[in-house]
């Protein structure tokens, strides 16, 4: 069996170090929230850290952003008695994500800015492109399982995807013009109106 080591906060003074942790992370996420893409070292000044404590938590740039992500934590967006209909789930999925991201909305700027550029690790470096809508819209689609073709649901679940989050409340405010408010109830509607319509007319093609 080959020896995995435990990570630096699980070890030790472990409530100490989970502290120091929360520290980088807030530190991190008000740098991100000021449109900046801060590095460990920034954190770790922001946040009154030693450098060199500070990369025991974060090797680097990558870690750092993918935990100061606003969505990090969340593993569901369905309340605790979920709706039992597949509409009732995906409108309260839906409802939730477009709350988060109007709340963290100058984060999500900034993280999809972050996203767009160019950078040396690869494609899905950072936390927008990990794909966590995703897996919440998934959950949200579960009853169509045993229904429909897994991969029918992926389509159905990328085409909501991509009318909702960060990417459609910038287009909704900036290019649109609607209000926060305003922007929110369209993509609601949106994912709504394309459930709807694959349940009565299929999922979308291939091409």
């Amino acid at each position: 069996m080959k020896y995995m080591p435990r990570p630096y906060a699980d070890v030790g003074r472990t409530g100490q170090k989970r502290r120091t942790r929360d520290a980088l992370v807030a530190a991190a996420r008000q740098l991100v929230a000021s449109g900046t893409s801060p590095t460990v070292d920034d954190a770790a000044l922001a946040a009154g850290v030693a450098r060199s404590t500070a990369y025991r938590y974060f090797p680097g740039q990558r870690e750092l952003l993918a935990a100061a992500h606003p969505e990090t934590a969340r593993t569901s967006l369905l309340p605790d008695v979920p709706p039992e209909d597949v509409a009732g789930r995906l409108d309260a999925v839906v409802e939730e994500f477009t709350r988060m991201i109007v709340e963290t909305e100058a984060q999500q700027r900034t993280m999809l800015r972050l996203s767009l550029e160019q950078l040396g690790d690869g494609p899905r470096s950072l936390p927008l492109r990990q794909g966590r809508a995703i897996a919440w819209i998934s959950e949200a689609l579960a009853p169509l399982q045993g229904q429909w073709a897994g991969q029918d649901i992926q389509r159905l679940v990328l085409a909501i995807r991509s009318a909702t989050g960060i990417e459609s409340l910038v287009w909704l405010t900036d290019v649109g013009g609607l209000s926060r408010e305003e922007a929110v109830a369209s993509m609601r509607w949106t994912a709504g109106a394309l459930l709807k319509q694959a349940l009565l007319d299929g999922p979308p093609e291939r091409g």
